[in-house]
């Protein structure tokens, strides 16, 4: 007996589609239909889900004959109708946006309590300055212990679900969109709080600080509003989990995942495109920084004496504005490049 004979009969003995066994497995439906016409064959892990799912051995399952097994017709494993969150997608989701928020935020805390300190305080007998920038690398820090779990989570959840069945239903996108718009209103108002802030202190010296203190940290709360929902509202739209999935899988993976050729094809070529702008956003990053640092310890002379050498002055302030501009070039980068990959 085949491994297409066994999977038919145990579909059947579930009364249960194509499309309900596709969703259980993380797989397109035209993944299932090819196994069942013998075209392909599912990899070792999808064969272990089908053994968990039918109750059966794997050798039975592929080598076997499960159509001689007496057993009762069941209802379908999964309830007929609009289709369910199977694979956790839901969850994994609100998870990143809780994860890739708070990152944000704490890089900006950082920045902003650096720039409270920054001359006031010394740290340890060392310049005053030196306080500013352990405060910002901390907080920089503190994001990266968000992110780095929340990518490496992201990446396993995408290989093994290289594929999504879109579950919500337009009563779930009307209540993302509108959280979002309020979490957008509620955002710009913080930011413009912020920017009233350094408006208003900014013109003392004295209190300079504490204005690019406050501005950072209405920032920071104002972008985790928008970051937050913006994600939830982004996990509504599955086809474009589906179609971004080439973003964070190997050729390799993309070759082998179980979805019909069509949509491999476009995985691959998703896949050249972004790789073709990160290597762009990498060289211009790559700049950035060499400017940065070009800021930050530029020598600034006085006197005439070049033995003089202070990395202060409005240039060294300001450095971390060129991973600003790299940041915003790069996204100009990856909307062209885009839109011009998808004329052609």
């Amino acid at each position: 007996m085949s491994f297409r004979d066994n999977l038919q009969h145990l579909r059947a003995t579930r009364n249960m589609t194509q499309e309900q066994l596709a969703m259980l497995l993380g797989v397109s439906r035209q993944s299932v239909t090819k196994w069942e016409a013998e075209k392909s064959y599912p990899e070792m892990d999808k064969l272990l889900k089908l053994c968990q799912i039918f109750e059966c051995s794997l050798d039975d399952l592929v080598q076997g004959d499960l159509t001689a097994r007496v057993t009762e017709t069941r209802a379908a494993s999964v309830p007929a109708g609009p289709p369910t969150d199977v694979c956790g997608f839901d969850e994994h989701q609100r998870r990143l946006a809780r994860q890739v928020p708070a990152g944000v935020a704490a890089i900006l805390v950082g920045c902003g309590l650096g720039f409270l300190a920054e001359g006031r305080f010394a740290l340890l007998g060392a310049d005053a300055d030196v306080l500013t920038i352990v405060l910002i690398l901390l907080g920089v820090l503190v994001g990266l212990a968000f992110f780095i779990p929340a990518g490496m989570e992201h990446a396993a959840f995408v290989r093994a679900h290289p594929y999504v069945e879109d579950f919500y239903t337009e009563d779930d996108r009307v209540s993302a969109r509108r959280s979002f718009t309020r979490a957008m209103v509620a955002g710009i108002a913080l930011i413009f709080a912020g920017s009233v802030c350094i408006m208003v202190l900014g013109d003392d010296r004295a209190t300079e600080r504490e204005g690019l203190c406050l501005l950072m940290l209405f920032l920071a709360a104002g972008v985790w509003l928008i970051v937050r929902y913006g994600m939830l509202l982004g996990r509504t739209n599955v086809a474009e989990y589906n179609r971004s999935v080439a973003e964070d899988l190997e050729v390799e993976e993309i070759a082998s995942a179980q979805v019909d050729e069509e949509v491999r094809e476009a995985l691959l070529e998703r896949k050249r495109s972004g790789d073709r702008v990160a290597a762009v956003c990498g060289v211009i990053m790559i700049v950035a920084t060499i400017v940065a640092f070009i800021l930050l310890f530029a020598p600034v002379f006085s006197e005439g004496d070049p033995s003089s050498f202070r990395p202060e002055g409005t240039s060294a302030m300001w450095f971390w504005m060129s991973w600003v501009v790299g940041g915003l070039l790069c996204a100009i980068v990856s909307i062209l490049m885009g839109a011009f990959g998808r004329r052609d």
